[in-house]
Order: structure tokens, then C-alpha cells, then sequence
């Protein structure tokens, strides 16, 4: 490509190399980079867990892990840890074999970025974007990941239970609940309801949720998953029949088992058997093997071909009778069985990277030859501007199972969750159909939508807590009935806590020290040794004990009667805030909690406790 001439003079990249023209689009000459995720809003430090959905939402993990103060844990299913290595090592790879070239950041100056012309000057998150890590990164990233079954009850840090439930969206997918013993916050990522090779969604145990956040709905909702295999599978056919070579820019992993799934009896059927399809990745051997594994994370239908025994993917007969070929890359082996016209199926989807340029180069010319875009999360024309102009036909049919709008519409209303917490854009028409108002989200009550850098606050907070009670304070307990069919007993004992768990035990008796003869004094200084060390046992009983919640006007009179008349009172959406000016100091009356902020006045805070006290029940 030339390099892109500004149109103003002396500007500061008039003779900068790192800027080239294609057809009135400007691009930048450099090693691609990627766009990490945003650390400047949270230390990683402070991160207690990570819970990965899918195997597309571990790319940036190595980031997380090599390059922050992270050091919580990071649960996963095994396919996503497995799957999800793969496509890091893939790219990793295309990374290494894009040419080194020197680093192009003289652009990325704001006082220059604001002067280029778009869609360059609109980029986002520029100080997110860096280059990709190593394999060494991918490998030490991994080793921290815990892998998790389905529906295994996993503990975090004894205060809360984490449950990964089956997506339906690919091999090993989850959605995650969040639980304590009273509260319960579901985590709902990308799912699907279609009939492909992974196990089908498991939505039950996500009814009745405090709050669900809903996210990963389909990328594409104006194009429906079937109608677009089926423009897939037509368009290839009146490729092969002209004469041309098809071209899929695609993941290692994923829809691409459907698809060879699907090309395998429809290409029997209109007589283009003997077309050769060629699998080009550095993990294509292994992607196709361990799909084959992986029974136990697949739907009925594959699990039940492993008893007969048959392999789950119809893939190992295509590669057993020669239909089908895999190779690390288009060099050696490739070379010599290569034929055309074929279909080859090659990363990277952004066609800025893998073998899929090397095909783009060589067949872009020949307008027989087609490009068949499948993956949602690039935009197509984009990927195809620097190759521009382009003689082969481009046909863009993304198959992205995710839910739908009326899925999710549907899957919510089912769901009957207290609050829905969802992105900002669900809650109008995408922007590519504003006009289509049945491509929201509509739930009720009305959902609570976020946005980048947002702070929301959820509807759940942590009333309760269970305690074990252990048989001898059981037995110890005496009712009193208050009404009928109201009983309540005091509780005398000693709570003890580990790992978020509490148990009240009796109270431990005192006992005299048996290495001391009896009836032996001890010396000063050794009994205020042990008065330092040893944690006094409180056994008395207070007279009363208080219940219920305070009247806000009885309370302000009470206060009154006992010389505290500067009152004013300012309701919130979670109780009241008292704030007695001339002492300086504020009440905050909340359900389950007060607090008294006083400047440490322990004279009046002492009083204010007993007025507070004697607005409350007692027994």
C-alpha cells in the first residue's frame, strides 16, 4: 500500500511511514495489537474470583494473570480451559509469524489521532490496546485455572457458593449462580436454546433469582442462525459449481464442528463429494481430537453415539475417507496435497492475521472465488478494506446461536427474577435497525441497565446469616411463648467463625489451673501474664432484650423529652438520617442496622443508645 498523505502541510505524520492508503481508507502499517481489559478503574489485587462463561471470554485472561496483582481464583469448565488454550495458542502463532516491524505509536498522540481522518480518529480505548502475549504467558496463565463440573457446588472462601450451569451455547459454556444461604445472584452470559453439539441449557435452577445479569446476547439479530447455514451451504455450492475456491475466515473451535457436521451429507447430496475441505490451523489436530473426547460435555444425541461405539462428530469419517484434511499451516504438507476448487476453513477472522491473508492474496483476484464470513464478531466490510479492490464475492452469514431478544424476553419472564441487570444498549434497537422495537429487552419490573464505567447498586443485601447451633446450647434453649403460635427463647453462647461458617457452642466453664498445687497463690505478675492472654468468659444474662424497629416520630420526641430538640429528619430509600445540628451529629436508621456518628462525644453517644433503646420492643 502507499503511504497515506495528509492533506494539510507539515503535519506531524507527513513523513511518517506508519500510516498507509487502500481505496480512501487509511490504516496503520504495524504488528496488530489487542485490546486488553480496562485495569484503570479497579486494582486486580482487590479481586477475590473469576468466573469464565465460554472459551471466547479467556483471550485477554494472560493479561490478568501475568501482568496485574491478581491473585485470587479462576474457575472454568475443563472444554473452556482446553478450547480455550487452543485459540490462545493460535494466536500466539499468528502473532509470531506476522513480520516484526518497528513500533507505530506517533498516531496514537491525541493532538494527531484527532487530525486522521475515520474510522482511525474514532478508536476507542487506545491506552488499552498492546501487544499480544507469549505462549510462556499462555501456559502460566492456565495453571492457575480450577476446573469445575457442571453443577458442582463450589465454595468461596466459605462465605459463598458458586454453581456453573450448562449455556447451550458451545462445548463446556456456563452460566454461573452466586449464593450465599439466604441470597441468591445468577450470571447469565451467552446461552443458546438451538439443538447443536453442546449440551442444552439448564435454566431451572436460575428461577427465582434476587438478581440475574443478563449479557452476550446474539451479536446479529436480524439474522437468523438457520436461514444463514442454509445461504452457507447455497452459496458454496454455486462457488464449487463455477469453478471457484471458497474461503472461511473462522475460530478453531465451535460452529465449525456444525458446519462440517452439515457439509457432510449436503455436499453428498448435490453431488460435490468429491471436493476436498482443508482445516488449516496450528490446532487443528488437536482441535478435532478432543472434540471427539469430550462426551460427557455434549447433547443427548453425540452421548449416546459413544456407547454404540461411534465417534460424537462426524468429522472422523470425513478425515478417515480423505473429505477432510487438517494441516498446521499452508506450508509442507499442504503444498503437495492441495486441489482445487476446494473449501478451506483458516483463521485469523479479522483477516489481518493467519492463513486466511495468504488465501485473500491468492484468490482475491478471480471473481469465481467467494469469502464466506460466519463469525459475528467482526464487521465484514472492515475485514475487507484493506484487500480492496477486491474481485471475489464476499457473502456475510454469521451463525451466532446466542439468544435472541423475544429468547430472552421469554427466558427472563420464566425466570421471575427480583431485578434484571442488563447493558445499556439491550434497552433500544440496535443501531444498524432503529426501527425494529422488538430487538430490546423487556422485562418487569423494568430492567436496570448499565453502562461503561457505571456504579449500580443491586437489590440484595445480606439480612441473615445461618448458624449451626451445636445439642448442648439446643438443649439448653427454653421457648416463651409471646402470642400464640410465637415463641422465642434466649440464646446464651459463644459464636465461633472459620472459613465464613459460624457455630454457637456452649460457653467454656472457668477452670482452675491443674499444674498448680491447690490452694497455691500465684504470684502478681503471673496472674496478670494470663489476664492478657486469656479471653475473659462473659456467663451473665442481660435484663432485657429489645426487638422490632423504631418509630421515626416517637423517636424524635423521645429525643425532645430528653433535651434534644434541634432535630431534623431527611428520608432515604433505605430508612432515615437524623441530624442533630447543634451537637453535630448524625442517625442513620436503616432496616437491620443504626449507626451513630458523634465525633467520639461517648457522653452522648451513650444517651442517644438509650433513647434509641427505649423506642424498641422488649422481653
Amino acid at each position: 500500500m502507499p503511504n497515506w498523505k495528509p492533506s494539510e502541510k507539515g503535519h506531524g505524520l507527513s513523513h511518517s511511514k506508519e500510516l498507509k492508503e487502500c481505496s480512501g481508507r487509511v490504516f496503520v502499517d504495524a504488528t496488530p495489537e489487542v485490546c486488553t481489559p480496562e485495569f484503570g478503574m479497579i486494582d486486580m489485587s482487590t479481586v477475590d474470583a473469576i468466573l469464565i462463561s465460554n472459551y471466547h471470554c479467556m483471550l485477554g485472561l494472560p493479561f490478568i494473570t501475568e501482568f496485574t496483582g491478581f491473585k485470587g481464583v479462576i474457575y472454568a469448565t475443563e472444554p473452556t480451559i482446553q478450547i480455550g488454550r487452543q485459540m490462545m495458542e493460535e494466536l500466539v502463532e499468528y502473532m509470531e509469524r506476522v513480520p516484526k516491524k518497528h513500533s507505530s505509536s506517533l498516531w496514537k498522540k491525541p493532538d494527531l489521532l484527532k487530525t486522521l481522518p475515520a474510522p482511525l480518529k474514532d478508536v476507542k480505548w487506545l491506552g488499552c490496546w498492546k501487544k499480544c502475549y507469549s505462549k510462556h504467558d499462555v501456559n502460566a496463565c492456565l495453571s492457575k485455572i480450577t476446573n469445575a463440573a457442571f453443577s458442582e457446588k463450589l465454595s468461596l472462601f466459605g462465605a459463598l457458593t458458586l454453581v456453573p450451569l450448562s449455556s447451550g451455547f458451545c462445548l463446556g459454556s456456563c452460566n454461573w449462580i452466586i449464593s450465599s444461604a439466604y441470597e441468591k445472584v445468577s450470571y447469565v452470559s451467552a446461552s443458546s436454546f438451538l439443538t447443536t453439539h453442546s449440551m442444552p441449557i439448564n435454566q431451572d435452577p436460575l428461577k427465582n433469582s434476587d438478581v440475574i445479569v443478563l449479557t452476550g446476547l446474539t451479536q446479529t439479530p436480524a439474522h437468523n442462525p438457520d436461514s444463514m447455514l442454509g445461504e452457507f451451504c447455497s452459496t458454496l455450492t454455486m462457488t464449487i459449481k463455477s469453478g471457484g475456491n471458497v474461503l472461511v475466515p473462522c475460530y478453531p473451535s465451535g460452529v465449525i464442528y456444525d458446519l462440517f457436521e452439515c457439509l457432510a451429507g449436503y455436499m453428498e447430496s448435490v453431488g460435490l463429494m468429491q471436493t476436498p475441505l482443508y482445516f488449516i490451523s496450528p490446532v487443528a489436530d488437536s482441535s478435532l481430537a478432543f472434540s471427539q473426547i469430550l462426551s460427557e460435555w455434549l447433547c443427548g444425541v453425540k452421548q449416546s453415539k459413544v456407547y454404540l461405539p461411534e465417534p460424537p462428530f462426524p468429522h472422523a469419517e470425513l478425515i478417515k475417507n480423505g473429505r477432510l484434511k487438517h494441516f498446521p499451516s499452508v506450508h509442507g504438507e499442504f503444498s503437495n496435497q492441495f486441489k482445487t476448487p476446494c473449501v478451506v476453513f483458516t483463521g485469523h477472522p479479522s483477516l489481518r492475521m493467519g492463513d486466511a491473508v495468504h488465501f485473500m492474496e491468492m484468490w482475491g483476484k478471480n471473481s469465481n472465488n467467494t469469502v464466506l464470513f460466519i463469525e459475528p464478531s467482526f464487521p465484514y466490510l472492515d475485514a475487507l478494506a484493506p484487500y480492496q479492490p477486491l474481485a471475489m464475492k464476499a457473502c456475510y452469514c454469521p451463525i451466532d446461536t446466542a439468544l435472541t431478544f423475544p429468547q430472552a424476553n421469554k427466558l427472563m419472564k420464566d425466570l421471575k427474577p427480583l431485578q434484571v441487570v442488563l447493558p445499556e444498549s439491550y434497552l433500544n434497537p440496535p443501531e444498524s435497525h432503529p426501527l425494529r422495537t422488538d430487538l430490546v429487552v423487556e422485562v418487569d419490573p423494568a430492567a436496570t441497565p448499565y453502562s461503561r464505567d457505571d456504579v449500580i447498586s443491586l437489590l440484595v443485601k445480606r439480612r441473615y446469616e445461618k448458624v449451626e447451633i451445636t445439642p448442648e446450647v439446643a438443649s439448653s434453649l427454653a421457648p416463651v411463648e409471646l402470642q400464640p403460635g410465637v415463641l422465642v427463647s434466649t440464646v446464651t453462647g459463644q459464636l465461633n467463625v472459620h472459613d465464613n461458617k459460624f457455630i454457637l457452642e456452649e460457653l467454656p466453664s472457668p477452670q482452675a489451673n491443674p499444674l498448680l498445687p491447690t490452694g497455691q497463690p500465684q504470684r502478681k505478675r503471673k496472674r496478670e501474664e494470663e489476664n492478657l492472654t486469656t479471653p475473659k468468659t462473659y456467663t451473665s444474662h442481660p435484663k432485657h432484650y429489645v426487638y422490632g424497629n423504631i418509630d421515626i416520630e416517637e423517636f424524635v420526641q423521645s429525643l425532645a423529652t430528653n433535651g434534644i430538640a434541634d432535630v431534623k429528619v431527611e428520608s432515604t430509600g433505605s430508612g432515615h438520617i437524623v441530624h442533630l445540628e447543634s451537637e453535630d451529629t448524625i442517625i442513620q436508621l436503616e432496616e437491620g442496622s443504626t449507626h451513630i456518628f458523634c465525633e467520639g462525644n461517648e457522653k452522648l453517644r451513650k444517651q442517644l443508645r438509650d433513647v434509641l433503646i427505649s423506642c424498641l420492643g422488649r422481653f
